[in-house]
C-alpha cells in the first residue's frame, strides 16, 4: 500500500530523506502552476523554494490531510504574490531611474505589450488577487473548492463567492462569453 503524503511527512520528520518522495509526487503539478503564474524561468526557482519551505514546515503540517498538494499550492500561491510583489518593486525603482532616458523604449514596448495582450490576459488583470488565486487553482490545478480554501488558508464559502465573482468578471470581459469552460479558456486565450 502506497504510503499517504501525511504518513511520508511524519516519517521525514525523522527521516529527512524520506521528504524527496513529496518532491517525486507533487513537483510536475506545482511547477506546472507556477509556470502558468510566471513563466518556466521564474517557476524552476519558485518550485525548488516552494519544496524548501515545505520541507522547513513540514514539522507544523497537518498530519489529518493526507494528500500534501493543497498545502503545496498554498505555499507556491504565497510565493507567488511575494515574487510579484518584489518584481512590482522592482520596476518601480527601475522606473524611477531611467524615466527621462528610456521614455520612447518603455512607450513603444508598452505599445507593443498592449497589442499582443489577448482578452483573457486583461480579464485576469482585472480579477483580484485572491479571485484570481481561486479561479486559477480550480482551473488550472483541478483543484476541489475544499482543497482550494486548504490551501490559501480561507473558508470553502469564501471560495465559492469568489470563484463565482471571478467567473462573472471574465465572463464581462470577455463580452459575454460563457467561462464555464474556465480550463479551455485559460489554457487558449
Amino acid at each position: 500500500m502506497t504510503p499517504t503524503d501525511a504518513e511520508i511527512i511524519d516519517r521525514s520528520r525523522h527521516e529527512p530523506d524520506a521528504f524527496a518522495a513529496i518532491f517525486d509526487r507533487h513537483a510536475p503539478h506545482i511547477r506546472r502552476y507556477l509556470e502558468r503564474r510566471l513563466g518556466a524561468q521564474v517557476a524552476d526557482d519558485l518550485v525548488a523554494e516552494t519544496f524548501l519551505t515545505a520541507f522547513d514546515k513540514r514539522q507544523r503540517y497537518d498530519r489529518a490531510r493526507p494528500d500534501a498538494r493543497p498545502w503545496l499550492y498554498g505555499i507556491a500561491t504565497n510565493l507567488v504574490g511575494r515574487h510579484r510583489r518584489h518584481e512590482a518593486r522592482r520596476h518601480r525603482e527601475r522606473s524611477a531611474e531611467t524615466a527621462e532616458h528610456d521614455h520612447a523604449d518603455r512607450v513603444a514596448a508598452e505599445v507593443a505589450a498592449w497589442a499582443v495582450r489577448s482578452r483573457l490576459a486583461g480579464a485576469l488583470a482585472g480579477l483580484t488577487a485572491g479571485d484570481r488565486d481561486v479561479l486559477l487553482l480550480v482551473a488550472w490545478e483541478q483543484l476541489a473548492y475544499e482543497e482550494v480554501a486548504a490551501a490559501l488558508a480561507i473558508p470553502v464559502g469564501t471560495v465559492r463567492s469568489r470563484l463565482h465573482r471571478a467567473r462573472r468578471k471574465v465572463r464581462e470581459a470577455l463580452g459575454g462569453q460563457n467561462p464555464t469552460e474556465v480550463e479551455e479558456l485559460l489554457n487558449n486565450g
